[in-house]
């Protein structure tokens, strides 16, 4: 992790953890089987996902691109492209990622939406 990332994890973990600690924040990822950006992600991120803050804020929740949603969810449409990445507050979408634009993308973007979420 380079120190410029590690400054932003960190500066990130400080202004989020207010904020988790008032509302229930879980980021789901809608996946599909043969999915091979869904594996990207996987690979470059879900790893140290939960290690990170963004992980700790907004735990991962899962979810099968054809499989019914969990109850009391309420989201702005139904996914269509694999991965898609819905942030959720207290179950409501307050805003997505549609695809995955890399590691380097992925991070700024989760952390506007959390950011925004608060």
């Amino acid at each position: 992790m380079g120190l410029v990332r590690a400054i932003l994890v960190l500066a990130f973990g400080l202004a989020v953890l207010p904020l988790a600690a008032w509302a229930e924040m879980r980021l789901m990822m809608v996946e599909q089987p043969g999915c091979s950006h869904c594996a990207a992600w996987r690979a470059e991120v879900g790893p140290e996902y939960p290690l990170t803050a963004e992980g700790k804020a907004a735990p991962l929740l899962r979810q099968d691109l054809r499989s019914a949603l969990p109850d009391g969810l309420t989201i702005a449409s139904p996914p269509i492209f694999t991965p898609t990445f819905i942030l959720l507050v207290d179950g409501h979408e307050t805003g997505r990622i549609e695809g995955y634009p890399g590691e380097d993308f992925f991070w700024p973007l989760l952390a506007q939406m959390i950011a925004k979420a608060g």
